[in-house]
């Protein structure tokens, strides 16, 4: 079902809050009549961080405007000529107001679908069945939303009793007022004739000892009013501080987690849109209770009575600022990560965003972030408040960004899109750690105040772990450093350890995660490629996968120590596995055609006993980044013999020149492909044409020959 025609169906808050997603910035009329046109563009196409995009957006603009123009026009009758009006004023008014930024209209209807896709989605988790049926986020998100009702109430509740001390008080200040005024009278009458005195002494005597009366009940009142005040102030700071913790500590953490694993190929980590709204919640609430507090403060010092009042006013002022305190710096989050392996001399970009800076109106004075490249050193000293001076390990150019105000999404955010590493500054390593074992990080920092500098906030975030290269050649050893500590880091960790070894499945886990990401394939590793993997990694001959579930890998066996008898790491062996599937291979190893992860024993094995003809396709043991043909057929020397022969390695370089599926048609004595298929029925439909084959062939040879010339020419020197 339409998700409009879902949307039009929500009750209550969750109607309130789609409505005002709407507005002058983007009519409800315009989503209403244009439906099916809205929810059929691809939005989630269009990158809002790469200004390049801006064309995708402007046609995206000018369609919808057309499609507005169009729907105007063919509206007839009465009714008609009324809605022709305004479905024109509503073209004009769009192509005003994003003509000049189409980003801005792309990100406003990103965020009306999101967000009515959530409502949606919540309303029907809510009106299901409960119990079994109702998965845990949808009975965490309940929850969370039932302990924000509770803060709401209770926080109307202190309202209401506050504004009612607040009346007691005044008319307390009102009647104490008379009995000055009495206590005056009184000592005016001592210049009067004893006789007039008397007469009128009496009966002030007995109206001051009344109203005395009624001050010493009515200030025992006022204070019990103040301290059950302040109890329930503490009950919600409590309930507050809980509601914070399960926010900041669980599902922030959780997305910070996720977004490290997207790092590795995981999936995306999700928006920060429901996150956000949740934070700024609190920080609606925080700022009520804490004006409230505030307002009580006031009151008792209009109107100081002894008592232990002081005292738990102060402790409230201060718990409440350490709890806005911990809201505002623990939301200052980098919501686009900067690249985890990171070249000198190279643009890059990030993004960090506050998630409670439209509630708190952080925007009405920019703040500023910068950022910087610290070391892991200097950021172990940071957390610990040790760093005084203001250290860094390199240089950034463009490293300065005014946090911008989105008014249709409510985002504050900064967006650092042509930073570059000019210099990096390394430490002494140690023992055999090299460059690309060395981790940094992009600290991000900002300042900025909230309730017109009533608080000043000092904000730094950190980055992942970035590893710095000069050369492409080092990217796949920093690769095997970012994989590792995203997999294996812990929660508050100090930065950046990781263990140095782990189980063997988790690293199972983390490589097929990688691996299925970077060859964009939904077939992953299976259980034969890694027992195929595990006896790589341990020189181990066994076949069973139980035999490998205990054993643990160390960081020095990942990529430290060349595998026995070759110049490589386990990881720059399977990393050029990745890089050749990834760049020619795709489309094979998603047909099933490519068993790869298959020793020359067990090739043999496999094809003794198939008919001749038959090949299967393997990845080179010897060569970083080779498959080759391994295929049975009669042993050309001994008559009736038959035996498996392979081909040397084909690499990227071979690949560029022809394809596989070419190189296989061209090789006669390919029959099967393993087990039993025809090679034409599993290729053929990757075979250039003919004319192009020629041609590509004509410069295989051509290439050939250049090689084979240069080679004469190295020996005759």
């Amino acid at each position: 079902m339409a998700v409009w025609i879902q949307a039009q169906q929500l009750q209550g808050d969750a109607l309130h809050q789609m409505q005002s997603l709407y507005g002058q910035h983007f009519p409800i009329e315009v989503r209403h009549y244009l439906s099916h046109w809205i929810e059929g563009q691809l939005w989630d196409a269009v990158d809002l961080e790469n200004p390049q995009e801006e064309f995708k957006a402007k046609r995206l603009l000018d369609s919808l405007i057309q499609e507005l123009q169009n729907k105007a026009e063919h509206q007839v009758g009465e009714d008609g000529f009324l809605l022709k009006i305004k479905l024109g004023h509503y073209a004009s008014q769009l192509k005003s107001t994003y003509d000049r930024c189409p980003l801005e209209l792309v990100r406003c209807i990103k965020h009306i679908l999101y967000t009515e896709q959530r409502l949606v989605r919540e309303a029907t988790n809510s009106s299901s069945p409960v119990g079994g049926m109702m998965d845990s986020m949808s009975q965490k998100y309940q929850q969370i939303n039932q302990a924000f009702e509770e803060l709401r109430l209770m926080t109307q509740d202190t309202e209401n009793d506050l504004r009612k001390l607040q009346h007691n008080q005044e008319y307390f200040i009102i009647q104490y007022q008379e009995s000055l005024r009495i206590q005056a009278q009184l000592t005016s009458l001592a210049t009067l004739p004893p006789a007039d005195r008397q007469l009128r002494e009496p009966a002030l005597l007995n109206k001051r000892a009344t109203v005395e009366t009624w001050l010493t009940r009515e200030a025992n009142t006022l204070q019990k009013y103040r301290l059950d005040l302040a109890e329930k102030h503490q009950k919600t700071l409590q309930l507050l501080r809980k509601q914070q913790t399960i926010i900041l500590d669980d599902e922030l953490i959780q997305w910070k987690r996720r977004q490290q694993l997207a790092g590795n190929g995981g999936p995306p980590e999700g928006g920060l849109d429901i996150l956000q709204s949740w934070c700024e919640k609190l920080a609606e609430t925080i700022w009520q209770n804490r004006q409230q507090i505030r307002r009580a403060e006031h009151l008792r010092q209009q109107l100081p009575i002894p008592g232990p009042i002081e005292e738990l006013l102060n402790e409230l002022n201060s718990t409440i600022t350490d709890i806005i305190s911990a809201l505002v710096t623990s939301t200052f989050i980098i919501e686009k990560q900067p690249p985890q392996v990171l070249k000198t001399q190279t643009k890059f970009a990030a993004t960090v965003r506050l998630l409670v800076g439209g509630k708190l109106n952080v925007h009405m004075n920019p703040p500023q972030v910068k950022a910087t490249i610290i070391s892991e050193q200097q950021a172990k000293a940071l957390l610990k408040n040790e760093n005084t001076r203001n250290d860094s390990s390199g240089e950034i150019l463009n490293n300065n960004c005014v946090m911008e105000y989105h008014q249709t999404t409510g985002t504050l955010s900064a967006h650092f899109r042509n930073m570059s590493l000019k210099r990096i500054k390394r430490s002494d390593r140690r023992g055999a750690e090299s460059v690309t074992e060395e981790k940094f990080t992009i600290l991000f920092e900002s300042q900025f105040s909230v309730g017109g500098n009533e608080l000043v906030f000092q904000v730094k975030t950190l980055s992942l772990p970035v590893v710095v290269i000069v050369h492409g050649s080092q990217d796949n050893n920093a690769t095997a450093t970012v994989l590792w500590d995203n997999a294996f880091a812990e929660p508050g960790r100090v930065p950046f350890l990781v263990p140095d070894k782990v189980l063997w499945p988790q690293l199972c886990d983390a490589i097929n995660m990688k691996y299925k990401a970077e060859v964009q394939s939904n077939r992953g590793l299976s259980e034969e490629n890694l027992v195929f993997l595990a006896q790589k990694a341990f020189s181990s001959s066994s076949n069973n996968p139980d035999d490998y579930r205990n054993m643990t890998m160390t960081w020095s066996q990942f990529n430290r120590e060349s595998l026995p008898g070759r110049n490589f790491t386990f990881w720059q062996w399977f990393d050029g596995v990745m890089e050749l599937t990834k760049k020619h291979l795709k489309p094979h190893w998603n047909d099933g055609a490519i068993l790869g992860f298959v020793n020359k024993q067990q090739a043999q094995d496999m094809l003794m006993s198939k008919p001749n003809g038959t090949f299967l396709l393997r990845f080179s043991d010897s060569e970083i980044g080779g498959i080759t043909i391994a295929w049975v057929a009669e042993n050309p020397n001994k008559a009736g013999e038959r035996m498996v022969w392979n081909l040397m390695p084909y690499t990227t370089k071979d690949f560029s020149i022809r394809s596989l599926a070419d190189r296989i048609s061209d090789l006669n004595h390919l029959l099967f492909l393993y087990p039993d298929r025809p090679k034409d029925e599993v290729f053929s439909k990757y075979y250039t044409p003919p004319l192009c084959k020629i041609n590509h062939y004509i410069l295989d040879l051509e290439f050939r020959s250049a090689i084979s010339l240069l080679l004469q020419l190295e020996e005759a020197n």
